[in-house]
């Protein structure tokens, strides 16, 4: 891997990530949930802050954005379809667009549903993929602006890819999307083997991310409306994948 990735927690359950092209001395925060931690990551690699990666616009993301363009003079980079909404914006992205970090090249994905503008970074060569609050280790994000179909979409295109890409997500929730997910997939193995890995990390006050997309696949209830098991659990054997997709959400929000 030639990208150096450092993450740290900040708030009271986000994740902030710092990528680091070792060969130019790029340094990007993928969001912007604490500007003081990210100063204190960046004073303590020793990296210089050139880039802002934001994945949507709420507050936890994107609310350190002018903080750390004022004092480094940072390139913000974010989403097309919510440019309005994102502080400091100095390139708008959108589905297809690349985005280069010194020699690192990273493709834009379109992946509303969370909001209606989240995007995605994909970083190939190194197969790593920032997904935000779109895919979540055991969970999606809730469908503040978006719709079933759009969410079910989104994370369609990053089940696409391969199994092995790390998928760093924004926040630590994966403890209670076990408990969850234990519910509505109770004959899978495999999830529940991973959900007592998962209490064990806490305990140890450990983290649970980030995680891959083939675990995901295998384990997360929100990849799986096509399983037949899955299906079966929730009453919907002959519904879409849209569908039960819709009814995997409505239950978490009510969980």
């Amino acid at each position: 891997m030639s990208l150096h990735i450092h993450q740290f927690p900040c708030l009271s359950d986000n994740y902030g990530y710092l990528v680091h092209e070792p060969k130019s001395g790029a340094t990007a925060a993928i969001d912007t949930p604490d500007a003081k931690a990210i100063e204190k990551a960046l004073a303590e690699k020793g990296w210089t802050l050139t880039h802002i990666l934001n994945t949507h616009h709420h507050y936890d993301h994107a609310g350190g954005n002018e903080e750390l363009k004022a004092k480094t003079g940072c390139i913000v980079i974010g989403p097309k379809g919510e440019a309005a909404k994102i502080p400091g914006l100095d390139r708008a992205v959108g589905d297809g667009d690349m985005v280069e970090l010194g020699e690192a090249r990273a493709r834009v994905f379109d992946v509303p549903g969370h909001t209606a503008g989240h995007i995605a970074y994909y970083f190939a060569e190194d197969g790593v993929a920032f997904v935000g609050d779109t895919l979540f280790a055991l969970g999606c994000g809730r469908l503040f602006e978006g719709t079933p179909e759009q969410m079910w979409t989104s994370l369609s295109k990053l089940m696409a890819l391969p199994d092995d890409t790390t998928v760093y997500c924004a926040h630590e929730y994966t403890q209670a999307n076990a408990r969850f997910a234990l519910t509505i997939d109770p004959e899978n193995e495999a999830l529940a083997a991973r959900a007592k890995e998962i209490d064990a990390k806490r305990a140890k006050g450990e983290w649970t991310v980030p995680t891959t997309i083939g675990l995901e696949k295998a384990t997360n209830p929100f990849l799986r409306a096509g399983d037949a098991k899955l299906r079966h659990a929730i009453g919907l054997d002959g519904a879409s994948d849209v569908d039960v997709f819709a009814e995997t959400r409505r239950r978490k929000d009510n969980f």
